[in-house]
C-alpha cells in the first residue's frame, strides 16, 4: 500500500465497524480559558493512547450540541466527551446506542451517563465558608446559568446556599448575578455593583470563573475601588491568568490535568469494553490564597 501511495477509505472502514481512533469533545467555547486548558489535557491523553480529538463548540446552543451527537451516530467518532450540556437528558441518552458518551466536569440530573467531575458543591461550600470566616458577610455570587437547584451550575449553587445558611447569613437576591461567562461579563458585573450605593454593595463576591473574576477586578480597579479593601474577589479554576492579573486572584483550583486524563481513560475503557477505576482523591480541589481576598 505504501508503494502505491494508497490510503484506505475511512468511510468504508466506518461502514464495516472499524474504529476511527477518534473521539469527540464538546465544549461551550474554545475562547474560555478553562475549556482551552481542559481540551489540552484531554488531547494529550488521547494522543498517548493513539487517538485524535475532534473539538466541537455548542456556543450554549442545544441545536449545535445535537449536530455533535450526530457524529457518533454517523460513526465519525468512537466516543464522545461532553464538557458542556444544553440538550435535555432524554435527547442525549438516546445516542448512547451509537457509542459511549461521558460527562466531564458537568452533570445532568438523574442520568445514566458516566460522569467524571470534582465535587464542586463542596469546593464552593468551602470557599464561601472561608470568606465568611474571614469576616465577609455580604457575599455576592455569580453563576454561568440560572440560580436554580437543578440543571446548569446547580451543584455550586447548592454549595453557596449551604455555606451562607451555615454561616447564618441571608442570601441577598440583589447579590445573585446570572448567566455570567466572560471577562466582559465580569466588567459589566462590576458596573452593576458600582451603581449601588457604597452601603448597599457586597463586601465580597464569589465569581463563577477566573475569567469573570479578572474582568471584575479590572473594572473595579479602573473605577478606583480597592480590591480587597472595599470588595474582595474570589475566582474558580486557578488558571494562569489568576497569577498574572495585577491583583493576584484568590481562587478555587480545579484539577484540570486529572479531569482530562481520567475522562479520556474512562471513555477509552468504555470503547474497548475494559474495566477502569480511578482514585477520587485525584479530583480534589483546593483553595489558593492570593491578594484579592
Amino acid at each position: 500500500m505504501k508503494e502505491l501511495d494508497y490510503e484506505p477509505s475511512t468511510v468504508a472502514q466506518q461502514m464495516r465497524g472499524v474504529k476511527t481512533h477518534r473521539i469527540g469533545v464538546l465544549i461551550s467555547r474554545i475562547t474560555n480559558p478553562f475549556f482551552a486548558s481542559l481540551v489540552d489535557a484531554l488531547e494529550v491523553t488521547a494522543r498517548k493512547n493513539g487517538y485524535s480529538v475532534l473539538i466541537v463548540q455548542n456556543h450554549n446552543s442545544a441545536g449545535e450540541e445535537e449536530n455533535c451527537l450526530d457524529l457518533l451516530k454517523k460513526k465519525i467518532i468512537d466516543g464522545l466527551i461532553l464538557c458542556a450540556v444544553e440538550s435535555d437528558k432524554d435527547v442525549i441518552e438516546q445516542y448512547q446506542k451509537y457509542g459511549p458518551i461521558l460527562l466531564c466536569n458537568t452533570s445532568i440530573d438523574n442520568t445514566t451517563l458516566p460522569v467524571v467531575r470534582m465535587n464542586d458543591e463542596l469546593a464552593t461550600y468551602n470557599a464561601v465558608s472561608w470568606l465568611l470566616n474571614k469576616g465577609y458577610k455580604k457575599i455576592a455570587y455569580s453563576t454561568g446559568g440560572a440560580f436554580q437547584q437543578k440543571g446548569h451550575g446547580s451543584r455550586r449553587n447548592r454549595g453557596f446556599i449551604a455555606a451562607m445558611q451555615d454561616g447564618q447569613q441571608a442570601v441577598n437576591e440583589r447579590f445573585i448575578f446570572r448567566h455570567v461567562h466572560t471577562w466582559r461579563d465580569g466588567q459589566r458585573l462590576a458596573e452593576q455593583i458600582l451603581q449601588m450605593t457604597k452601603s448597599e454593595r457586597p463586601d465580597a463576591i464569589f465569581a463563577g470563573s477566573d475569567e469573570v473574576a479578572c474582568g471584575l477586578i479590572s473594572a473595579l480597579s479602573a473605577h478606583g475601588v480597592s480590591v480587597p479593601g472595599e470588595l474582595a474577589v474570589m475566582g474558580f479554576d486557578n488558571l494562569p491568568v489568576a497569577e498574572m492579573v495585577h491583583i493576584p486572584l484568590t481562587t478555587v483550583s480545579q484539577p484540570i490535568e486529572q479531569l482530562g486524563r481520567i475522562s479520556v481513560e474512562r471513555l477509552l475503557s468504555l470503547i474497548n469494553h475494559t474495566q477502569y477505576r480511578y482514585d477520587e482523591e485525584d479530583l480534589k480541589s483546593e483553595l489558593v490564597i492570593r491578594a484579592s481576598a
